[in-house]
Parts: C-alpha cells; sequence; structure tokens
C-alpha cells in the first residue's frame, strides 16, 4: 500500500516528478470554439423577420373580418374570411385538380424560362454576333401585349396546358434573360487576362470565372420571373382554359361567387409565394450573402 508524504509525493512515484493535477472545472472545454455571434445574431433576426411577415398577414386578415363585420359589407362584395375559407370545404369547386393544373402550368412555364434563358445568355455571352441579331428582336417580342397572342395561341395549339405553359413562359423569359447576360458580360477583365495569360479554355473561364459571378444577377432575375409565371399562367387560363384556377374564377364569376374567386386568388398567391420561396432558398444554398442582389 502506497502513502503520501506532505508535499503530495506518493511513495510510487520516482522521485523529482510530480503526479499531474487534474485540470479544474471551469478549464475543461476552454479550448473548444464557442458559438458564433454572428450567425447567432443572424439566425435571431431571421426568426423576427418571419415572426413580423406573419403577425402582419395576420392583422390583414383581422382587419378584413373586422370590415366585414362591422360595416355589414353584403358577401357578393366582400365575403368574410370564414366564408371564403369555407369554400374549401365544398366539392363542387374541384380545388385540388385545378390547383395541380395551375401548378403545372406555372412551374413548367418557369423552369422553360429559366432553361430558355440561360441557355440564350450564355450562348451571347460567348458569340456577340449572335447577340447583335437576337437580342434586339427578342426585345421586340417582349413589347407584344401577351394578352393580344391568346386568340392565336389558341388558333396554333388549341385548348389545354401547353399553351398556358407558353404564356408563362414567354412572360417570364425575358427579365432572366436579361439580368443573366448582364452578370456574364460584368466580369473584372483582370481575371480574364489571367485566365487567358495560363492557357485557360472557353469552358474554364464561363465555369470558374463567367458562372460564379453571374449567380447572383441570375437568381435576380429568377425573383422576378416567379412573379411574372404566376401572372402569365393565369392570364392563359383566362383566355385559353378547360382548367385551372383562372379557369375557375371564370365560371364563378357568372354566379357573383365572391368567396369562390378570392380563394383562386388566394391559392394562386400561394403557388406564387411557394416557387418565390423555392428561389430563394435555392439562393441561399449557392450564392453567399454578401453577393446577393436583394
Amino acid at each position: 500500500m502506497t502513502t503520501s508524504d506532505e508535499s503530495g509525493r506518493t511513495d510510487g512515484a520516482r522521485p523529482g516528478t510530480s503526479v499531474p493535477e487534474a485540470p479544474a472545472p471551469d478549464m475543461i472545454g476552454a479550448g473548444q470554439p464557442g458559438p458564433d455571434p454572428s450567425r447567432a445574431a443572424a439566425t435571431r433576426a431571421a426568426l423576427a423577420n418571419a415572426a413580423t411577415i406573419v403577425a402582419v398577414h395576420l392583422a390583414v386578415v383581422l382587419v378584413w373580418q373586422l370590415a366585414v363585420d362591422l360595416f355589414a359589407i353584403p358577401a357578393f362584395v366582400l365575403p368574410s374570411p370564414r366564408a371564403t375559407l369555407a369554400t374549401l370545404a365544398q366539392p363542387h369547386y374541384a380545388w385540388l385538380p385545378n390547383v395541380s393544373v395551375t401548378a403545372l402550368e406555372i412551374f413548367g412555364g418557369y423552369l422553360l424560362g429559366v432553361t430558355v434563358g440561360v441557355v440564350c445568355a450564355v450562348a451571347f455571352s460567348w458569340f456577340r454576333l449572335i447577340a447583335a441579331i437576337l437580342l434586339p428582336l427578342f426585345v421586340t417580342l417582349n413589347m407584344v401585349p401577351k394578352v393580344a397572342l391568346g386568340p392565336l395561341i389558341i388558333v396554333w395549339f388549341s385548348y389545354g396546358i401547353v399553351p398556358n405553359i407558353l404564356i408563362a413562359f414567354s412572360i417570364c423569359f425575358f427579365p432572366i434573360l436579361l439580368t443573366t447576360a448582364r452578370g456574364l458580360s460584368e466580369v473584372d477583365p483582370d481575371l480574364l487576362d489571367l485566365v487567358r495569360s495560363l492557357k485557360g479554355s472557353r469552358w474554364q473561364l464561363f465555369q470558374k470565372i463567367q458562372l460564379p459571378g453571374a449567380l447572383p444577377y441570375l437568381f435576380s432575375g429568377m425573383k422576378v420571373g416567379a412573379i411574372l409565371a404566376v401572372a402569365g399562367a393565369t392570364v392563359g387560363e383566362f383566355i385559353a382554359s378547360e382548367r385551372g384556377l383562372g379557369y375557375l374564377m371564370i365560371q364563378v364569376q357568372a354566379g357573383l361567387d365572391t368567396a369562390g374567386m378570392l380563394m383562386a386568388v388566394i391559392l394562386l398567391t400561394l403557388l406564387g409565394v411557394a416557387l418565390y420561396g423555392l428561389v430563394l432558398g435555392l439562393e441561399r444554398l449557392v450564392v453567399v450573402r454578401d453577393a446577393r442582389i436583394q
């Protein structure tokens, strides 16, 4: 059995050495990094912003309900929020099929607009002659009122989902093209000279320099295009459609079913918010905060 002397050395310890002391409790984990204050502050700011947005929307609904109750507004002029939500339980509106058709038109037209817009922007940045020929033509075509194209689209493509996808595409395509082409052209000339001096190929120049620099501009155009795609699909359903929320609004308008029309508008808004939210989420994944265009 070992014993300890007054100096704290045990009999089993080698002379001239001391037993290492246990670390103090307050020193444990002192070398580990703590939470990032900036990230925590950003999280709190995001939560506060989300809470503000939700509170504002709830306040609008509350004011809507109070206005209907206090001023006894007729239901065919402005139904209450409760009456509007009650239409979701009525089967004759066929909400799910109509929402599905409109969502397909919005997302289909938007994806087509993003794809064609990015491809054209890349072609314009690589081949100046193509840009000089086609860009003025695209500007002219974009000035054509899309509602005026409705009768022609009916003649060319008949009724259905495809014409409405094309209308949504025609409206959201141009801002995506313009912003992406601008982002691809606004590259630091010194970086271009550096890549060329290193014998970099055109693809390497695009992949390493142009594309990362153009991403903020691309997402800026995509956010504008997301809003326009909803408008384009709705206009298409007003003109040439047999299904969808826009078509449903035209049908219930004859009976002064304002609650049904308002519910269709709310569902259209939610589809647009969902598309816009997807674009924002994708932007947060691929674009750093300081480079985002608000």
